[in-house]
């Protein structure tokens, strides 16, 4: 399973300070405080606790769909959900297998509304605040309400110590390797077009973060 920035990081420029995972005392305060604004945290030792995570909150029968994450790939969920022997509807194999570009749009605007939507952030302020953008909206358009249930993951790399530090993350971290991403993947790089402050959860029990004690995506 890979655990690396695809190469990404060897050979973009990016401030690796933001990108350090916290001591123990540091996650645990974080993890508190991210429970005072309402998000249910589980802390879990690697990627391959975090795909168990989620494959155990998921109830067979439930509508599936994902933005894309790096950390969702990393730690196996793509691979699990496009081949994996589960009962969940696959929204994101039903979107994606549409070959009209109108219809598709409008079907991954729906697909916002699943029952559980997955994906991660860009930064994790230990003040409990949750950084995370896009290009188009397309994945962060569910976060603060559309999906019925919200399952984020990270890893602890993404903790920094406060709010102003989670924008840094997002600009001088996630920003350049995103874009160094997308201009292999797409021919053309990203851009940090829509942005969210995930600042507090009022729905009991709808956010759940994920925290994986190692380095994930960007």
């Amino acid at each position: 399973m890979s655990r690396n920035k695809d190469g990404y990081a060897d050979s973009v420029s990016y401030d690796e300070s933001l990108d350090e995972r916290p001591s123990d005392e540091e996650l645990d305060a974080a993890v508190e405080n991210l429970r005072s604004r309402g998000f249910d945290v589980v802390v879990v030792e690697d990627g391959d606790a975090a795909l168990a995570e989620l494959r155990e909150r998921i109830p067979a029968g439930a509508s599936v769909m994902d933005g894309h994450s790096t950390t969702l790939e990393e730690i196996g969920f793509m691979d699990y959900l496009m081949e994996g022997d589960h009962d969940w509807e696959n929204r994101h194999a039903e979107v994606y297998g549409i070959d009209d570009d109108a219809e598709r749009q409008r079907a991954r605007r729906e697909a916002q509304a699943s029952d559980y939507f997955l994906g991660s952030v860009n930064a994790v302020a230990a003040t409990g605040e949750l950084v995370a953008a896009d290009a188009s909206g397309s994945r962060i358009g569910a976060y603060p309400f559309a999906a019925e249930n919200l399952l984020l993951v990270a890893g602890t790399n993404k903790i920094v110590d406060d709010l102003d530090a989670a924008l840094d993350r997002l600009e001088d971290v996630a920003y350049p390797l995103e874009d160094a991403r997308a201009e292999d993947a797409y021919g053309t790089g990203s851009m940090i077009g829509k942005q969210l402050i995930y600042r507090q959860e009022a729905e009991e029990g709808r956010t759940t973060l994920v925290l994986a004690k190692e380095s994930l995506g960007y």
